[in-house]
């Protein structure tokens, strides 16, 4: 029976291998928007999701 080819990308983020490459540490800018990311949502801390869009959608804005 052959196997069955699957989109990685439809996979949520914690079953995905990570990227290629060395990562980087948030900012502090990007922790603090991840921060109220979480909190306008109603947790008390944020979550992978949460630091993954800060990072994709918020300039580092080195410290």
């Amino acid at each position: 029976m052959p196997l069955k080819s699957f989109d990685s990308a439809k996979l949520p983020p914690w079953k995905r291998k990570p990227p290629a490459g060395k990562s980087q540490p948030l900012s502090a800018t990007q922790k603090a928007a991840a921060r109220a990311r979480a909190e306008q949502a109603g947790r008390r801390y944020p979550n992978l999701v949460d630091n993954m869009w800060a990072a994709r959608h918020v300039a580092r804005g080195d410290d």
